[in-house]
């Protein structure tokens, strides 16, 4: 026998993954070849006479000739070698593609199968055990060969036993070996394989006669496709590094630090398993900002809809979340999950478990993504290391808006500065308000100019609504002109006004916050008897302010379960710093009352809620309006923390005329016989209670066919009386 000795230096590598795969297969036919003439040694030639189908010796031999390479020709011109020769030509064969191998790895040629082996840490066997596997999706021979070396025409894929028996070379190896298909093991724990019984062998469903096959996602990478394996659909999405990103509109010691905290863990990859989590308001940009890291360090990102994950039953969950890990090692990708907050809830608790089990495994970095800080990931707190990224500085959201807005309006510079202040919107979310806007004058027929009030409406919108679940949308239907009140009211009303316009320049460009620390809410006390304006107050603020207004609705969010209370409302101002929203508490004295004496278990936890709003409301960046018709009733300690009380007093005489005057709309048609300062001062009553009194006349003038007259409005007062328990005398 001739053989070729392997040059130690001038080996070529592969130019490519076909090549290589090529050479892989050879190896194999080597390894065939071996163990057929160990068959052919033990049994009879006669033996396959008796059976009536069966693979011949002559078939065997000619389907191993049909690919042979330089090496295998070499074996006395292929014709009947020892066995030591072609163990020698398995070594040298071996040893060749090795050399190979390392010659592509330093050409900088990314051979998949390689890739496959450092991603899963791969021993030689598994690698070995991929391409038996592989081999039949390559060349229809192998099934024959397979079947050949299992004695059983019917047995055409490779079972546990036929992969020992080719790569192991003697039985104690082979005992060993067993542990390389067990389910904790490389190949099946990171689903590369999968294991399938054979329903015709008694041992079948465990043991050495279990078929093995490769899983169709690793057989098209090994293949060169790229595409995300088909069970991520509509669950995940792959982004390519992308070096020409736009920078994340972000504070940049975040931007430093996550960059450093994902470069240290990709040059580390054998290190402990790491969950980055970045938190902070949704649209805040944590996704860009993921991706522009990464883009930065060369890899890509494979996001992950954490929600359409959870969303299955909980084993699929699972199975789900160990695909898209295995995808990233694949990818090359950092895996970015989305939305983690829904992993936080009892029925993620699974799926975290999860999670924690098979970075272990796979000791790959993660970055997760939620609004609220995630410490305890599967009891582990060293999993995972948080990042807050911040609501987004006012001057960097003006920027951001001068950005968006430019070649949209002239007014982008005059514009960005104020709407910047006024709402909270993340850059995601003021990118998204821009296009609103544009979209709407263009169907307006006005071209792509845009008004202030179209951009108004389309930051409105942008925020974040889902407050609504614990509160009712109060739309503001009234202006300055529509409240009557003393004058002094009146001005500290405005004055609440140019405070919320003017926060971020006392608080932030002055310097005022960092010497106060806390308290910079803007929180609101209306008190007085009902119907004086509490309500329509609320209104015309939100209204100047072109804010949102919320009225909680006490009965969505009062539990009688411990604790139940507490997580309504930090839900409730959660979803209000991301609306830019005035939160409206009518009857606060419900939720605000005193503080008692403990003496059972209730009165302890009704304290607790007590003393948690009272924190909760200062930490609140927004603005609160809290009404209440009994301020006696309020706890002292929350009456300390108010930043303005306003007392709505009962009218007087002058001011129930006025009253009186604006409830009829310009269209009503009104009597001229009509004594306003008759009714002024025969009836005592609040602004509610007029209005009440108006709406009931204006339909008994319509039931009449007439104007509004004297006999109306007194009918409707009578009305009004009867209701409220009052006595009631005519005045005429």
């Amino acid at each position: 026998m001739t053989t070729a000795v392997l040059p130690a230096t001038g080996v070529r590598g592969y130019a490519d993954d076909l090549e290589h795969l090529a050479d892989e297969l050879r190896r194999l036919d080597l390894r065939i070849r071996l163990r057929a003439a160990e068959l052919r040694a033990r049994l009879h030639p006669e033996s396959q006479l008796d059976r009536p189908v069966y693979i011949s010796d002559e078939e065997v031999d000619r389907l191993l000739r049909s690919d042979e390479g330089p090496v295998v020709r070499a074996l006395d011109g292929g014709a009947g070698p020892s066995a030591p020769a072609q163990r020698s030509a398995l070594a040298e064969l071996s040893a060749r593609i090795d050399g190979r191998v390392r010659r592509s790895t330093a050409d900088g040629v990314p051979l998949r199968l390689p890739r496959l082996r450092r991603a899963f840490a791969l021993s030689d066997l598994d690698v070995q055990t991929v391409l038996v596997c592989l081999a039949p999706e390559l060349r229809r021979k192998y099934d024959r060969l397979y079947a050949y070396l299992q004695d059983d025409i019917t047995r055409q894929r490779p079972s546990v036993d036929l992969v020992l028996e080719l790569l192991c070379p003697d039985e104690a190896e082979r005992w060993r070996a067993r542990a390389r298909f067990a389910e904790g093991a490389p190949l099946r724990r990171s689903g590369l394989l999968e294991v399938v019984a054979d329903p015709a062998s008694p041992s079948g469903s465990s043991g050495l006669a279990r078929f093995l096959r490769l899983d169709p996602r690793i057989l098209g990478f090994l293949l060169g496709d790229d595409a995300l394996d088909a069970r991520l659909d509509g669950r995940a999405r792959l982004y390519p590094p992308a070096s020409d990103q736009d920078a994340p509109d972000v504070l940049p010691d975040v931007l430093t630090r996550l960059q450093a905290m994902v470069e240290a863990r990709l040059r580390d990859p054998g290190g402990r398993p790491a969950v980055v989590h970045l938190h902070g308001p949704a649209g805040a940009g944590k996704q860009t900002l993921a991706r522009y890291v990464c883009g930065r360090l060369g890899v890509g990102l494979l996001a992950v809809d954490v929600d359409a994950v959870v969303a299955e039953p909980a084993d699929e969950a699972v199975a789900l979340l160990r695909l898209a890990l295995r995808e990233g090692l694949l990818q090359d990708a950092v895996v970015y999950l989305g939305g983690v907050d829904a992993l936080q809830e009892a029925s993620g608790r699974p799926v975290v478990r999860a999670l924690a089990d098979t970075l272990a495994e796979c000791r790959r970095m993660v970055i997760s993504a939620g609004r609220t800080p995630w410490y305890d990931a599967a009891d582990d707190p060293g999993l995972v290391s948080p990042v807050e990224v911040p609501e987004t500085p006012a001057p960097v959201r003006a920027a951001v808006w001068r950005r968006e807005l430019a070649g949209r309006t002239p007014r982008a510079r005059d514009w960005a500065g104020d709407l910047a202040t006024r709402y909270r919107l993340t850059p995601g979310r003021i990118r998204a308000a821009v296009l609103a806007a544009a979209e709407e004058a263009t169907i307006r027929g006005e071209g792509p100019a845009l008004t202030l009030e179209d951009l108004t409406r389309a930051c409105r919108r942008q925020s974040s609504h889902r407050v609504a679940e614990l509160a009712s949308t109060v739309e503001p239907c009234y202006g300055w002109d529509d409240l009557v009140l003393p004058d002094d009211r009146t001005t500290l009303l405005r004055e609440i006004c140019d405070q919320v316009r003017h926060h971020q320049r006392v608080y932030e460009d002055w310097g005022f916050r960092r010497r106060l620390g806390h308290g910079t809410s803007l929180s609101v006390l209306f008190s007085g008897p009902p119907g004086t304006g509490k309500t329509m107050a609320a209104q015309v603020l939100a209204g100047d302010l072109g804010l949102d207004l919320y009225r909680i609705d006490l009965s969505r969010v009062v539990s009688k379960y411990i604790g139940e209370t507490e997580k309504n409302l930090a839900r409730v101002f959660a979803e209000a710093e991301t609306s830019n929203a005035i939160l409206f508490f009518d009857e606060a004295d419900a939720l605000f009352g005193k503080r008692t004496e403990v003496a059972d278990a209730h009165d302890r936890y009704a304290n607790i809620e007590t003393s948690y709003l009272l924190q909760r409301m200062e930490d609140y960046a927004g603005v609160v309006v809290l009404a209440t018709n009994l301020r006696q009733n309020l706890d002292d300690a929350f009456a300390r923390r108010i930043r303005f009380l306003v007392d709505f007093p009962f009218p007087d005489e002058r001011s129930r005329q006025l009253m009186w005057r604006k409830h009829l709309p310009p269209d009503a048609p009104v009597a001229p016989d009509v004594d306003w300062e008759l009714l002024a001062r025969s009836f005592p009553v609040t602004g509610g209670s007029i209005k009440n009194i108006v709406l009931n006349a204006a339909f008994l003038a319509a039931a009449d066919g007439g104007p509004i007259r004297p006999q109306h409005l007194l009918q409707g007062t009578r009305r009004e009386f009867d209701k409220v328990g009052k006595v009631w005398s005519d005045p005429r």
